[in-house]
C-alpha cells in the first residue's frame, strides 16, 4: 500500500513548521500583519499542501512538479525568514532555522527519489 502524504516524513516536517512561523509571526509587529506575515504564512501553508496534492496526482511526473512548488515556497520562507533576521524580529539562531534545514533537506531527497522515476 502507497503512504498517504500524512505518513511522509517530509509532509511531518513541514506541518511542524507550519506551527513554528505562525507562532513566530503572531509576535510581529501589528503594522506586519498585511505584509511578512501574511507573506510567511502563506509561502509555509503551501509547502504541506503542495506535498498533499502531489501524492494525491496520478502521475509521477505531477508529483516531481508539485514538489518542485513546495521547494519554491521553502525558498520563499527561508528569505523571509532571513528578513526577519534583518529587521531583528527573530534571531539568528532562533530553533526555525533548523526546521527550515530539515524541512529542505527531506524535500530535496523525495524531489530527486521521485524525479530519478521520470
Amino acid at each position: 500500500m502507497e503512504k498517504t502524504h500524512k505518513q511522509l516524513e517530509v509532509w511531518i516536517q513541514a506541518m511542524l513548521l507550519v506551527k513554528m512561523i505562525y507562532q513566530i509571526t503572531a509576535t510581529y509587529p501589528r503594522e506586519e500583519l498585511f505584509s511578512l506575515t501574511n507573506q510567511m504564512r502563506r509561502a509555509v501553508v503551501s509547502i504541506p499542501s503542495n506535498i498533499a496534492e502531489g501524492v494525491a496526482r496520478g502521475s509521477t511526473k505531477e508529483y516531481v512538479h508539485f514538489l518542485n512548488i513546495a521547494r519554491g515556497s521553502l525558498a520563499e520562507l527561508d528569505t523571509q525568514l532571513e528578513i526577519s533576521k534583518m529587521l531583528e524580529y527573530l534571531p539568528a539562531d532562533h530553533p526555525v532555522f533548523n526546521q527550515i534545514s530539515t524541512t529542505a533537506r527531506l524535500l530535496t531527497g523525495l524531489h530527486k527519489k521521485m524525479a530519478s522515476l521520470i
